[in-house]
């Protein structure tokens, strides 16, 4: 059966409200520091999840928030002479750059410390109050006498019970790893005042999670289908299981959870209980609905797709979904607490969390910026390095299981030139511009050859939407960059520079071919190319949202579906003009990111504001430039004075470009073949061949027929890949991380092959 053809999607092509409804969410992150690198691979993996599903047709809400409060933020706050209020504002005022940076697309973004927390904090509260799980008990715990606090472990320090190491937290030893409670510690003091603390009681709010009730529930909920990983449930059996010792005495199983602190502490009061404020563990995740109730009642979902019902009636939905992605450091609260907290409380339990690994570096090496081993994301975007590219690399490592994920510069370039550009992008390249300048931007009929691919294309749709769906983008995008391979093997055979060069006419004359008719197979084959890269393109688009935007402009076609790939453009679409779409990484890059910070690890690198998305590199941000060269012409001095018999030795030439092909072997190169109006012996045309370094710029297809300059007295040069008869000139600015791009020189028209340049 032949591809369906439309120019527009069908009628029946799902809407947003036609299918389901999900609420999705990350991790909140502490509002005491930037985001780090595992907050950004988080919301990456969320953010494509989210994006697959709208192009499914769902209505999808995606809420963020700042984790406002506690005891870390309340003394940072006062050591930096603000409020907490304000010392989270500016934290908040920081996420910005790297949200847009990397294309992750929040619908809301809000914090724990907004009233829809304390309000809905406070009455989940009351609801495990009255269904009787809230307890009551007296404590000890250190108190610094001169702050008049309690002290959290992590303000506690002294001396190692089991190693005598000194300076050691109140919970574990980072010197021999030992884990101990803050009353074990020799010598402590307060790491806040230095004063040594006391022993005072306290009574503690807990929530009563050993009740039977709840290791009846969580046992339903943690065993459902599809609600935990597979690795997460085994981890979670180990959580409930008891064990009884030679004594006859039990212990393992659901403890109770202390729920509560005391004043002085920065976060949600406890109703009915002066002085007592709840864990910022326990109002936390509640920020969840908070934020998802502050988007409703600022009529985010109305304007978004129409939602007209409140968010108590979303909520409310015994159809709605929820979901949330977390690391697995997080795992105990969010896949024991939190459902009990939600389910007791007369509330929607979440239909699944989703558990991602750590992020290492360089085969598992821990991050350490110190060491150059640490990946600062707006470091990485200040370099001019593409988001794009970071999205793929940790989509291709992503397989929806709580694995850790590392990150290797070798093997992050080798992808990202190699898929990204050599397979996906390429193909574009090859083909587009034979469509603009020969036909009129007009695509044409693919073939026999052509529609049997694009059949194969399209045939995977439905497999690469399931991989999208269990969060398995690994093996999503392993599967469209096989069909990129068999794209470019159409490619490879049909040759669509050969059809359109000139010198191979008389061959195809030879086979009983016309022009028209050998024009006609050139706009053909390079249809099936731009078809084809248009479902690759709509394959990728969860993950490469920005360039598949771009894409979507160059083809001249509304926002893409999945059910779009059931779809080919029509015979006389008219396409736009193509520009270049990505850049290869350059190993300098990976060098600077990786490079230990000469200044203090606080020091955050400027972000330029990035270029409009007409230009050849919308998607990438812009590198601040070198302040030594930026006064600078091209970003380098005028070279020393020379006499007019010096420039006359140089032997400029105007040169039309015959034949362009890439090297095998480089991926810098590209030979050209030169016709600079010479001839040999016999008074036949002779040309040169050249190797110029511009391939990351230039497809071949883009410079064959083209004009340009090169010096002609320049002496040969044998190179690896052959004998090089001159030079092609071309314009770049000295400080390339500034101002990417290699120009090819191209004379004003009228010129000719072999005129002298004076």
């Amino acid at each position: 059966m032949l591809p369906k053809i439309s120019g527009f999607p069908s009628p029946d092509t799902p809407t947003a409200m036609s299918q389901r409804r999900l609420f999705v969410t990350t991790a909140l992150p502490y509002a005491n520091g930037n985001f780090h690198i595992g907050h950004i691979m988080e919301y990456i993996q969320a953010d494509t999840w989210v994006r697959f599903q709208r192009m499914q047709g769902h209505q999808v809400h995606f809420v963020g928030a700042d984790d406002a409060h506690g005891a870390p933020i309340m003394i940072a706050a006062e050591k930096a002479g603000i409020t907490p209020q304000q010392f989270v504002a500016n934290i908040a005022a920081g996420r910005k750059p790297y949200l847009d940076g990397f294309h992750i697309a929040f619908d809301n973004w809000h914090s724990t410390d907004g009233p829809e927390n304390h309000q809905l904090a406070q009455d989940i509260y009351r609801a495990l109050k009255a269904n009787g799980l809230i307890t009551t008990k007296t404590i000890e715990q250190f108190f610094d006498p001169e702050k008049q606090m309690f002290l959290p472990d992590r303000f506690i320090k002294g001396t190692c019970p089991k190693c005598g190491a000194k300076d050691q937290y109140g919970d574990s030893c980072e010197s021999c790893g030992a884990v101990y409670a803050p009353t074990e510690l020799k010598d402590p003091y307060s790491a806040l005042s230095g004063a040594t603390p006391v022993m005072k009681s306290s009574e503690h709010h807990f929530f009563a999670l050993s009740d039977p009730r709840c290791a009846e529930f969580l046992q339903q909920w943690t065993h459902s289908e599809g609600t935990l990983q597979p690795e997460v449930l085994n981890k979670i059996k180990e959580w409930f299981a008891k064990t009884t010792d030679e004594n006859g005495v039990e212990s393992g199983g659901l403890g109770d959870w202390d729920i509560s602190r005391d004043a002085p502490y920065f976060g949600i009061e406890i109703p009915d209980a002066p002085g007592k404020y709840f864990y910022v563990w326990l109002d936390a995740p509640i920020g969840y609905l908070a934020s998802l109730k502050n988007y409703f009642d600022k009529g985010g979902p109305l304007a978004a797709c129409g939602e007209t019902r409140s968010y108590e009636e979303f909520v409310a939905d015994p159809a709605t979904e929820q979901y949330h992605f977390i690391g697995k450091d997080i795992t105990y609260f969010h896949t024991l607490f939190w459902p009990a907290t939600l389910h007791f409380s007369g509330r929607k339990t979440p239909n699944a969390v989703f558990v991602h690994g750590f992020l290492t570096v360089n085969n598992g090496e821990k991050m350490s910026k110190s060491r150059g081993t640490g990946l600062d994301p707006l470091k990485y975007l200040s370099l001019g390095m593409n988001p794009e590219w970071l999205r793929y690399y940790l989509a291709a490592k992503l397989n929806g299981k709580n694995e850790d994920v590392d990150f290797n510069a070798a093997d992050f370039m080798a992808r990202v030139n190699s898929d990204l550009v050599g397979k996906f992008v390429n193909i574009a390249s090859r083909s587009a511009g034979f469509i603009s300048k020969r036909f009129a931007g007009q695509l044409g009929n693919p073939d026999a050859d052509g529609l049997a691919l694009l059949g194969t294309l399209q045939a995977e749709s439905a497999a690469i939407a399931s991989h999208y769906e269990v969060r398995d983008t690994a093996r999503t995008l392993r599967e469209v960059m096989l069909l990129a391979d068999k794209v470019n093997a159409y490619v490879d055979i049909h040759k669509p520079w050969e059809l359109a060069n000139p010198k191979n006419q008389a061959k195809y004359q030879e086979q009983g071919l016309t022009q028209a008719q050998v024009d006609q197979r050139l706009q053909d084959v390079c249809t099936t190319c731009l078809q084809a890269f248009r479902l690759l393109t709509l394959y990728l688009k969860p993950v490469l949202p920005a360039v598949a935007a771009r894409v979507e402009a160059f083809l001249n076609v509304p926002p893409m579906t999945f059910a779009d790939a059931a779809n080919l453009l029509p015979a006389g679409h008219t396409i736009g003009n193509y520009e270049h779409l990505m850049q290869r990484v350059d190993i300098k890059q990976l060098e600077m990111l990786f490079e230990p910070p000469a200044t203090t690890e606080q020091t955050q690198p400027a972000i330029k504001t990035a270029k409009p998305a007409s230009t050849a590199k919308a998607a990438e941000a812009t590198p601040a430039a070198d302040s030594t060269s930026s006064t600078q012409p091209g970003g380098e001095a005028i070279a020393p004075t020379i006499s007019i018999d010096d420039f006359a030795k140089v032997d400029l030439r105007i040169a039309k470009i015959v034949n362009c092909e890439r090297v095998e072997g480089s991926t810098k190169l590209l030979r050209l073949t030169l016709d600079v109006g010479e001839t040999d012996e016999a008074g036949q045309p002779k040309t040169r061949n050249v190797f110029s370094g511009i391939a990351s710029v230039y497809a071949p297809e883009q410079l064959v027929g083209q004009l340009t300059v090169m010096v002609a007295n320049l002496a040969p040069r044998k190179m690896k890949f052959g004998l090089s008869e001159g030079m092609v000139l071309a314009a770049s600015h000295a400080n390339e991380k500034a101002q990417p791009g290699i120009h090819v020189l191209t004379p004003w028209p009228g010129a000719t092959p072999g005129m002298r340049i004076h």
